[in-house]
């Protein structure tokens, strides 16, 4: 367990999802790079931006949210693992939801729908026939 600024709570709860996503801590490359943006002199003096790579998947992120390097850390690792699960789950609950959409849209009516709408339609034609000037006939 590295010593991340993050209660154990929180760091074993990451840890068993990155485990359960096949992802262990030895596959993991971490480097260390100077961060840019907000942060003052913190920032610009020390490398507190993580990129993280996970070499088996070639997965790759980069997290400098906080001023703390070892708080980027822990981000960084729960950014992998939801890019992980977007990976492997995403792509699978994405092509199923193409093909429920499908077989709704090819799906007949029911007998009841098609009443409604035509009881809609009716009702249309008859608010349209009553704005008829007086004296025209039909």
């Amino acid at each position: 367990m590295p010593n991340l600024p993050v209660s154990s709570d929180k760091w074993k709860a990451l840890e068993t999802r990155l485990l359960k996503l096949g992802i262990r801590q030895q596959d993991l490359e971490e480097r260390f790079v100077r961060a840019g943006g907000p942060g003052g002199q913190n920032v610009n003096k020390v490398s507190t931006c993580v990129v993280l790579l996970h070499r088996p998947s070639g997965l790759s992120v980069r997290c400098q949210e906080e001023r703390s390097q070892g708080l980027n850390r822990f981000l960084a690792r729960r950014r992998l693992a939801d890019k992980m699960e977007e990976m492997l789950l995403g792509a699978a609950s994405r092509r199923r939801q193409e093909i429920e959409k499908i077989r709704r849209q090819k799906r007949k009516r029911s007998k009841r729908a098609k009443e409604k709408m035509l009881e809609g339609k009716h009702h249309r034609a008859d608010l349209k026939a009553g704005r008829k000037a007086v004296g025209e006939e039909e």
